[in-house]
């Protein structure tokens, strides 16, 4: 990449998209982990299709979420302009891609020989002894690169985004990396190495804490429950809590809580260890996210990409949850709402740091 990309653009003295770029970077790399496919995206100047329609789908989807007029906006879109495309449109370049991976799987003669996640789930039965459809194949693709890709690509861009402010905390990196990890490590040597690697890992980990890939996330109560403070939770009620929130809170992580330093992961050269619900960037309890150390092995390995980048603008944080509880712009004053206990269609409208308006809807 560093050669093909970085280079290139170095010597032709012309300006890159670095966040592009890691998008493109994940891309290839999930898709290649999980269904063993080369789909060449850093190879290409522009975006590949199946990127245009999968980012565009999210985006619509999300703001389906906010808007809650969004069905007549888009019939009205695809009255007055009908050049443009569609939710359908973009779905089926998805599912028409992942259909590819799937059939391509099934014809090829060495699909025995192969282990990576789509050969196992294809090998793999259902509560009744039956095969999974291409439905089934087809949701399991597309939730491994939407889960690997996005999260990946946005913690790897806020970490070069940390390091171009922190110039001496890059230092350390670099010489942990030079001191770790040559050019004849074969790949097993290299996975190993990464994990030895402990400032990088408190690196990651504080940007983690202070940008997590989903500021928040929501769980639906099928049951009645009561929890150990004395909260009772009903079958059908939301519960919601905020990673952005709990990574800035001054009665966890102390006084110095909304500074970016890494030596707080380190305790006598070994890593800290918090539990999953004072740090949350990776879930908890045992649906915990199955990429954690994949991921943290993935941005490890992105470290000689190139140059830091110049500080930009905050990125957009976006939700799409009821909400009961919303701390504005207080992060600290959250410690009641750690988890915050949300029930029915509250409506919530709120603006967050950094100038996003958010609509809980």
């Amino acid at each position: 990449m560093k050669d093909a990309l970085f280079d290139t653009a170095a010597d032709a003295g012309t300006e890159i998209d670095f966040h592009d770029i890691l998008f493109k970077y994940t891309l290839d790399s999930f898709v290649r982990i999980g269904f063993g496919t080369e789909l060449g995206a850093l190879k290409q100047k522009e975006k590949l299709p199946f990127a245009i329609a999968f980012d565009a789908a999210q985006t619509q989807i999300a703001q389906r979420h906010i808007f809650p007029f969004w069905q007549t906006a888009e019939l009205a879109n695809r009255i007055f302009r009908p050049w443009r495309s569609t939710m359908d449109d973009y779905v089926k370049v998805v599912n028409n891609f992942a259909h590819e991976v799937v059939e391509q799987r099934r014809n090829d003669p060495d699909k025995e020989k192969r282990s990576d996640l789509l050969s196992r789930f294809m090998n793999t039965r259902d509560e009744n002894g039956n095969i999974l459809n291409d439905t089934q194949l087809r949701d399991i693709v597309l939730n491994f690169i939407i889960a690997g890709r996005d999260t990946t690509a946005q913690a790897i861009s806020w970490t070069f985004y940390e390091l171009a402010r922190h110039p001496e905390i890059e230092e350390k990196l670099l010489a942990e990396v030079l001191d770790s990890i040559n050019e004849d490590m074969t790949p097993n040597q290299l996975y190993e190495a990464i994990k030895e690697m402990k400032y990088a890992h408190a690196v990651f980990y504080e940007v983690l804490r202070h940008y997590p890939s989903v500021p928040v996330n929501q769980k639906y109560a099928l049951t009645d429950d009561v929890w150990p403070d004395g909260t009772h939770i009903k079958a059908g009620d939301y519960v919601m809590w905020c990673p952005h929130a709990q990574g800035r809170l001054e009665a966890v992580w102390g006084a110095d809580a909304k500074e970016f330093r890494p030596e707080r992961w380190l305790i006598d050269g070994s890593l800290r260890k918090v539990s999953q619900g004072e740090w949350p960037a990776f879930h908890g309890g045992p649906r915990v996210c199955l990429g954690e150390f994949l991921r943290l092995t993935k941005s490890s390995d992105t470290g000689d990409a190139g140059d830091a980048l110049p500080p930009s603008e905050a990125v957009p944080f976006y939700a799409d949850s009821w909400a009961e509880h919303y701390v504005h712009e207080q992060p600290d004053s959250a410690d009641e709402g750690r988890l915050a206990h949300v029930r029915g269609e509250t409506r919530v409208v709120g603006e967050m740091r950094y100038r996003w308006k958010l609509a809980f809807a």
